[in-house]
């Protein structure tokens, strides 16, 4: 008779929790393995879930949500897949725990793979586990990351970054996305979309795609409650294939066309109008590359390039890629023989 094949056992996921961690840092990523287990019924748990800190017992997070955990020095080490470190609150008071750093350096030296999420990458530092590597924290905190680990490769735009086995994720959600993404390293890309679907992700976002939107980066820049800035913005994310030139622009906003330029005059980012509006073209572009299957030349008449060679330029600039082998990286469906055909994608071999 033939044998039966053992069972895999589930990967060890161990979240580390300390006073003022970030819950959703925490909830986030550990509903996205639990949901990975749930759906999934074809086998037993894939994922088993364990909590640590460094004293154990009742940890309060920085909404005052109560985490349970084990204490770390009881939790065997040599069984952790995967070591996921939460940012905080107080992440550079944090870092100056020295049993709470040292634990994290021993636990990862054992570990497949170590992530943070948000500025825990500010732990996974002060432990020597980002010496030389790339990595993503919160926006927010780049510039006190960069001071204090001048040799970090810090980058600020990806919403997640793997070296090796070190995985970095940015700002707080970016670490259901990077959950997401190491189910379907695990798993597959089905069940990582399957865990999408349930946890109602607009999108899968990928690694390399931006922390935040070009309308947002647009609306941080204005002070005054007056400002036409996010109206302006709305409309030209609305009219992508219209005339958004300077002229157009000011008459939209009532207003001459050199007031109209003062709006950006001031700002410190050095955003101008046509960086706005290509922003926001290449924005919905990549939006349309990973969501449908239309052939290029269609986005770009459709998000207001005019050619295809107009926004491949575009690209090039913003995201250092061409759109053909930005939706071969980051779309989640495969493309139909028509589409192929009529060069919607271009496949690497």
């Amino acid at each position: 008779m033939p044998s039966i094949p053992a069972k895999a056992r589930p990967r060890r996921i161990v979240f580390v929790v300390f006073e003022g961690a970030l819950a959703t840092d925490i909830a986030g990523p550990s509903d996205a393995f639990g949901i990975a287990n749930r759906t999934d019924e074809t086998r037993d748990a894939l994922y088993e879930l364990r909590y640590v800190s460094i004293a154990g017992g009742p940890v309060r997070t920085s909404s005052g949500l109560v985490v349970e955990t084990s204490r770390a020095r009881s939790e065997p080490l040599d069984g952790i897949d995967t070591l996921i470190v939460s940012g905080g609150s107080f992440i550079q008071e944090t870092i100056l725990d020295q049993p709470l750093v040292r634990w994290i350096a021993k636990a990862s030296a054992l570990a497949r793979r170590t992530c943070s999420v948000c500025s825990g990458a500010f732990l996974l530092a002060e432990a020597g586990l980002l010496e030389g590597r790339n990595a993503v924290t919160h926006w927010s905190m780049a510039d006190v990351f960069r001071a204090r680990y001048p040799n970090v490769k810090l980058a600020l735009d990806p919403i997640f970054v793997q070296d090796g086995p070190v995985w970095s994720s940015a700002g707080v959600t970016a670490g259901i996305d990077l959950a997401v993404a190491l189910i379907g390293r695990d798993h597959g890309s089905a069940l990582a979309m399957a865990v999408s679907k349930q946890m109602v992700m607009f999108l899968q976002r990928q690694g390399g795609q931006a922390q935040f939107s070009a309308a947002l980066l647009a609306q941080a820049g204005t002070c005054r409650r007056d400002d036409a800035l996010p109206a302006i913005t709305s409309y030209i994310a609305e009219n992508l294939a219209g005339d958004l030139s300077v002229e157009a622009l000011a008459a939209e906003a009532r207003m001459a066309p050199r007031t109209f330029a003062r709006l950006f005059a001031d700002r410190p980012d050095g955003l101008t109008p046509a960086k706005l509006v290509e922003s926001l073209r290449v924005e919905a572009a990549t939006r349309a590359l990973v969501a449908s299957a239309h052939p290029v030349k269609q986005i770009a008449a459709d998000c207001g390039f005019g050619d295809e060679e107009r926004m491949r330029r575009a690209f090039l600039r913003r995201l250092g890629v061409a759109p053909n082998d930005y939706r071969v990286r980051f779309s989640a469906r495969a493309p139909s023989p028509k589409a192929r055909a009529a060069g919607a994608v271009r496949f690497r071999e």
